[in-house]
Order: structure tokens, then C-alpha cells, then sequence
């Protein structure tokens, strides 16, 4: 749905803000639509979102801001301050908001979620994206929706009709039996995933890991190797998947700033835990054992 959006409001060399790091996937989208993505940096190690260098981001060409929230990779859940200041701003310069909400049932502790287009003056200016994929667990169905005001949820249905017609018809039927689900269904998802987001912090940290940021939504820890390990994202990343057989995403492919600025890009990666128990405990196992080779644990860069 981010790729209907983005077509039905961008022209050609319109400038859409993202915030970095970034889903990958959000640029090819501005790119297809002939947009051009300027990219505004989250300040580690909390991914803080800093108001000036957001403002000084816009041009007289920003057709869109893209806010993910929570936030793939970080796990961020942006704050109600920090959407006050993307707020504003989009009424300043008179430009869309398009929020990807899929995560929006994820959060924990006292962190919640608030929609962009629940603040004063965003309804009309905010197409909401949101899925099944996460909250209900299929992410292979791809069904998914956008919400709008008519002349651009107009837009968007000319776009997708003449993309993907319409999703299958059991899986909009099953779509809707998710759709009503009831209260309680939300809360165990939470108190799942707050179990097995803080196994893999534990697991994390008794491997090693820095753990500056816990996660505040989603189903991401992006962890930040040690100063001490000598060994960047992709590297460590080969060795843990030729060694332990467990794979994660290195941090250096969702950061877009220049990288001769920012030392932290290729510091961080990305573990997903939106697994299953046995899964995360096999995983547990294989990291923590030293590999057989040469009897050093598998982060040791000597």
C-alpha cells in the first residue's frame, strides 16, 4: 500500500522525506513513481528525531513525508512529540503524510501507538497504510489497505486496479473474521511478543551485544556490535551464518546518509523474533556454542 500512495500523490521530481534508517523498500517506491527520497537521520543510539534537521529537509518540491511507526529496523515508536513537530511541519509546507502502520498492535511497556491523522489538521492530509501481514501472522496473503480522503483513495484505486485487480476472495473473507477480533486477541499478541522480545535481548546481551535502544514496538532489535568487536555487519553476519547457521540482516542496508559521515552505519544489525519458542531457542543454542574449528566463540574477530 506505501507503493499505491506514494504513486497516487507524487509527480515527477517530487521530493518525499524519509526517516533513516529506513525500510528499503520505501525508496524504490519514490524512484518507480519518478520521485526523488531525501532522507532525514533518526540520532542514535535512541534514533532520536531531531526537529531542525527534520524542517530544514523540506524544499519547495517535498510532496510527502513516509513515517513508519513502529519503526522497521529500530523499533521505535515514535512519540507524541515527535509528531507534533511532523505535524506541524506538514501543515507548514503543505504536504502529505503517508504513515506504514503495520506494527501499530506491536508496543510494549507503556509505549503506545498513536496515529499521525488523529492529530489536529492530519486527517485530510494523511493516507494511512496498514495490513493483516504482522497483527495476524500472514504475511504471505498480502492483503492490505490504505485510508484516505475520496479524492486520493480514488487515486489509489485506479492505480491498484490496474496493478493486482483485487486481492483473492477467501482471503478477504478470512480478512474480515481477523478484522473483528476481539480484545483480548491483542493483548496476548503484546504479552507474546514482549516475552520473546525480551528472550532475544537476554540472548543478545550473554552473546555480547551492546543493547543501547530496547525496542519500544515492532518485531526488530537493532542491536549495535561492540566497539571492541573489530569486525563490521556484513563480516560478523558471515560468520554467523556460516558458523551457527543463524541469519540476521546487517544494519548497513537500512541507512541512506552519506556513509563517510556516520562511522555507526555498518555497527548495527537487525534480528527478527517473530519466530516461533523452539525456534529462538535453537537459535539461542547454536550462537552460544563455540564454534568446533577452532574452539572460539563465533563473534571473537581474532
Amino acid at each position: 500500500m506505501p507503493f499505491l500512495s506514494v504513486h497516487a500523490v507524487t509527480d515527477p521530481g517530487d521530493e518525499v522525506l524519509l526517516f533513516d534508517p529506513a525500510y528499503e523498500t520505501y525508496q524504490t517506491c519514490i524512484e518507480l513513481a519518478r520521485g526523488v527520497p531525501v532522507y532525514v537521520p533518526l540520532d542514535p543510539p535512541s534514533w532520536t528525531l531531531n526537529g531542525d534537521k527534520f524542517l530544514k529537509s523540506f524544499t519547495s518540491r517535498t510532496k510527502a513525508v513516509i513515517l513508519n511507526s513502529p519503526h522497521n529496523p529500530t523499533g521505535k515508536v515514535f512519540s507524541k512529540e515527535d509528531l507534533l513537530i511532523i505535524s506541524e511541519a506538514c501543515q507548514k509546507m503543505d504536504c502529505f503524510a503517508i504513515t506504514d502502520e503495520v506494527y501499530e498492535y506491536i508496543t510494549y511497556d507503556e509505549n503506545k501507538h498513536i496515529s499521525l491523522a488523529s492529530l489536529p489538521g492530519m486527517q485530510e492530509r494523511t493516507i494511512i497504510t496498514s495490513s493483516l501481514s504482522k497483527t495476524y501472522s500472514v504475511t504471505g496473503w498480502r492483503i492490505g489497505w490504505a485510508c484516505a480522503v475520496a479524492n486520493i483513495a480514488a487515486a489509489i484505486r485506479n492505480i491498484h486496479v490496474k496493478l493486482t485487480d483485487s486481492a483473492p476472495a477467501p482471503f478477504q473473507e478470512a480478512a474480515l473474521i481477523a478484522l473483528t477480533s476481539t480484545p483480548d486477541y491483542y493483548e496476548s499478541l503484546k504479552k507474546d511478543y514482549a516475552m520473546r522480545r525480551d528472550f532475544i535481548l537476554q540472548l543478545l546481551k550473554n552473546y555480547g551485544f551492546h543493547i543501547s535502544f530496547e525496542p519500544q514496538g515492532s518485531v526488530f532489535v537493532f542491536a549495535e556490535l561492540p566497539k571492541s568487536w573489530q569486525i563490521s555487519d556484513i563480516d560478523f553476519m558471515t560468520n554467523l551464518i556460516t558458523n551457527a547457521g543463524v541469519a540476521a540482516v546487517p544494519g548497513s542496508g537500512f541507512f541512506h546518509t552519506d556513509p563517510d559521515d556516520q562511522s555507526y552505519h555498518h555497527r548495527y544489525v537487525r534480528f527478527a523474533f517473530c519466530k516461533s519458542d523452539e525456534t529462538l531457542k535453537a537459535a539461542a543454542q547454536k550462537m552460544m556454542k563455540p564454534t568446533e574449528s577452532n574452539g572460539r566463540v563465533l563473534h571473537d574477530s581474532k
